[in-house]
């Protein structure tokens, strides 16, 4: 009988062709989330949680345009994650209790793809004026590959193929000489916040059969690598940053999420910075170097960015060499359960449904139907 890591490294390859071997990339690790990792996992009250924070997306939801603030509404990143947290509960589109909003999802963040200068496909609301854009491409690149072995209307499943073409196309050829990517295509210099998004959203669509030019993933890993302190295992915002910018808990869980997308499984890189997140989980009174939490116990506009990537990173290493999930997913679980709401929803400095549909897809990572969890 194939074993789970074997079945998917076979529908992997498949839909890749010769494409996945010739990138010679690892596409699947040698210690992989199995079904004795989610048992348990999801419990009674989770169940209750993600029940009512899906049913408060679905009231707020304008036809697949999330954000309620007026800096994000109609954002493409939080529709895109609103998507998502649909479908890690196993609502697909046109499928499922919520799959009519999750097509109304894809349609409104397709529906953004537009012409920026050089390039074509941005995935960018220009009626939103959010700081970097690149953020919501990424995003929303991601969410459209998740999404693309799912789509059986036809003539949908093509214009989604045009448009996760022409998004794929953009971050390859915007990758800029350090290696990463910035807010903007354009941009010369990188960061770790921003080049997490595209390496993720590049897995995603490598996953769903599109190629993608192996220098490109070799030159981000490189990118990301150079990112990290050496000293701690932490990782920084920039190549060229010194000290404790910001949130290195956040930003350590991103670089461990950026070099396992890019087929990164082992090695001292990622073992030092599962590490450093396992010895700095962010405590109610902030804990080390700001934490994740502001006066009163109010989240910083990180926290729920920090967990979503941390509790990723320890669903992919599960417990090998170490109770990394088992230990990690009941604590931030039962800390989200407190912090919910009573109308459904979670909060942030951010808006309340980014908060809400990251707190979703957290914790609905056990039920593993994201495709980007299923490696």
């Amino acid at each position: 009988m194939l074993t789970r890591r074997q079945i998917l490294a076979r529908t992997a390859l498949g839909a890749l062709g010769t494409t996945g071997a010739a990138l010679g990339l690892n596409l699947v690790p040698d210690s992989m989330p199995d079904g004795r990792q989610a048992k348990g996992m999801v419990t009674t009250a989770s169940e209750g949680a993600i029940s009512r924070g899906l049913s408060y997306l679905a009231r707020q939801g304008r036809n697949g345009s999330f954000g309620v603030n007026g800096a994000y509404r109609g954002n493409v990143a939080i529709s895109s994650l609103a998507g998502m947290a649909f479908m890690a509960g196993g609502h697909q589109p046109g499928r499922g209790r919520y799959g009519k909003i999750v097509t109304q999802c894809l349609r409104y963040v397709m529906g953004l793809s537009r012409r920026w200068g050089r390039f074509n496909g941005y995935l960018y609301n220009p009626a939103v004026g959010m700081h970097g854009p690149m953020y919501g491409h990424g995003f929303g690149a991601l969410f459209l590959g998740e999404s693309y072995g799912m789509v059986h209307e036809k003539r949908l499943r093509a214009e989604l193929r045009q448009k996760l073409t022409l998004a794929i196309d953009l971050i390859v050829r915007s990758q800029n000489r350090e290696g990463g990517w910035r807010y903007r295509p354009s941009s010369t210099d990188a960061d770790l916040s921003v080049t997490i998004c595209q390496i993720m959203a590049l897995r995603s669509a490598r996953n769903a059969g599109f190629a993608v030019p192996s220098k490109v993933v070799d030159r981000c890993v490189e990118y990301v690598k150079r990112c990290q302190d050496r000293a701690d295992g932490s990782f920084k915002y920039q190549t060229r940053r010194r000290g404790h910018f910001g949130q290195p808990f956040a930003r350590t869980a991103a670089g461990v999420c950026a070099l396992y997308s890019a087929g990164i499984y082992k090695g001292p890189e990622v073992e030092s910075g599962l590490r450093y997140l396992k010895n700095n989980y962010p405590t109610a009174n902030g804990g080390r170097f700001g934490g994740l939490r502001l006066r009163g116990g109010r989240e910083n506009m990180q926290y729920f960015y920090g967990h979503y990537y941390a509790a990723q990173a320890m669903w992919t290493r599960g417990d090998d060499g170490g109770r990394y999930w088992s230990d990690w997913f009941p604590r931030i679980r039962e800390e989200l359960l407190k912090k919910q709401n009573p109308d459904g929803s979670w909060t942030d400095q951010i808006d309340t449904h980014y908060a809400t549909a990251m707190a979703c897809v957290i914790l609905q990572i056990p039920n593993n139907y994201l495709p980007i969890l299923q490696k």
